[in-house]
């Protein structure tokens, strides 16, 4: 079965407070079985716009990203996120 991957791009308006969206999203992967291939890191943008933090999530298949992403743990995070972020997130599966 392929697997499922949640890519984010995000620009940080307020690192402080992003900071408590990070620890409920990390432990909401945790619980949900993701693994962190990218995080944050070294970035260069080669074509097009881009956001300061790139995030890249693997999960067991798409439908576990997607019970991931929409759970109540990390719709919590994302409450969190929202105020002080702007971000693009996709699930796209695996090959």
């Amino acid at each position: 079965m392929p697997k499922g991957y949640i890519i984010g791009s995000v620009a940080v308006h307020d690192p402080e407070a992003y900071k408590a969206y990070a620890a409920k999203a990390t432990e909401a992967i945790g619980k949900y079985g993701g693994k962190f291939l990218a995080r944050g890191g070294k970035y260069e943008i080669v074509e097009g716009e881009g956001r300061s933090r790139n995030v890249i999530i693997e999960f067991e298949s798409l439908e576990a990203a997607k019970t991931y992403f929409f759970s109540p743990e990390y719709t919590e995070a994302r409450r969190l996120r929202w105020p002080v972020s702007l971000g693009n997130f996709v699930i796209v599966e695996g090959v």
